[in-house]
C-alpha cells in the first residue's frame, strides 16, 4: 500500500478541520441583566446596597443553560453551546444588584466604595426554584432577607413568578431575564418600604 506524501496528508487534515469548523454551531452567550429601562427617583440622601452571593441549587451553578424539554418528564438538558455570560449564580447576582440599584436610585457597594459611617441595606438572596421549560415558560421562586448595616433587625420576604416564552432558546433566555427583573423589582419594593417604615410587612409575594 502506497503512503501518501506528507504535503498531501497535511492538506487533507486542513480540509477536514475546515469542514468541521464550517459545520459546527458557534456557542451563544446570554445575560440575565435586563436593559436599563427604569428611571430612578433622585434621593437627597445616598442609598447604598450590598448584595451577598446568591445561593442557588447546585445543579444550576454552571455557565451552561439548564433546560427542561417539553414533554420530557424529569429529564433536563445541559446546553453546552448555549451559556450564560458567567456562571449562573454570578450572572444572577449581578442582574439582581443592577436591577435593585436602578429601581432605588441606589449605589451597589458590594465590592467596596462605602465609608463605615454610611449605612447600607444588606440583602441576602436564595433562589428556591428556576425552571426553564423550552418553548413554554420560565418559573422562578426567590426568598431573601434585608437588614440595614447599622441595625440588628432584619426582614424576610419571598416572591415567585412565571414568564411565558416563545419558541427557541433565545426566547427562553429573554424569559429568564424578565423573571429576574421581576424579582429585582420585588426586592427593591421591600427595601423602599423599609426605608419609610422599619416595621413594614413584606409585600413581595407574587
Amino acid at each position: 500500500m502506497k503512503r501518501l506524501p506528507r504535503t498531501l496528508l497535511g492538506a487533507l487534515a486542513l480540509s477536514l478541520l475546515a469542514a468541521g469548523c464550517a459545520t459546527s454551531t458557534p456557542d451563544r452567550y446570554y445575560t440575565l441583566a435586563a436593559p436599563a429601562d427604569v428611571v430612578p427617583v433622585p434621593s437627597a440622601t445616598p442609598v447604598f446596597i450590598e448584595l451577598a452571593p446568591v445561593a442557588v441549587p447546585e445543579r444550576l451553578a454552571r455557565p451552561q443553560m439548564l433546560v427542561q424539554r417539553t414533554g420530557g418528564g424529569a429529564q433536563v438538558a445541559v446546553l453546552e453551546q448555549h451559556r450564560w455570560s458567567a456562571s449562573f449564580e454570578n450572572e444572577l447576582r449581578d442582574a439582581l444588584a443592577a436591577g435593585i440599584a436602578s429601581r432605588l436610585g441606589a449605589i451597589d457597594v458590594t465590592k467596596g466604595g462605602r465609608q463605615p459611617s454610611q449605612p447600607a441595606w444588606r440583602i441576602a438572596v436564595q433562589l428556591q426554584r428556576f425552571d426553564a421549560i423550552e418553548d413554554t415558560r420560565v418559573d422562578a421562586a426567590f426568598s431573601w432577607t434585608v437588614r440595614r448595616s447599622d441595625a440588628e433587625r432584619s426582614a424576610t420576604c419571598q416572591w415567585s413568578g412565571s414568564e411565558s416564552v416563545g419558541q427557541g432558546i433565545d426566547a427562553l433566555a429573554l424569559g429568564a431575564q424578565r423573571v429576574t427583573a421581576q424579582a429585582a423589582q420585588a426586592i427593591a419594593r421591600q427595601v423602599a418600604a423599609l426605608q419609610s417604615d422599619p416595621a413594614a410587612v413584606c409585600r413581595g409575594a407574587g
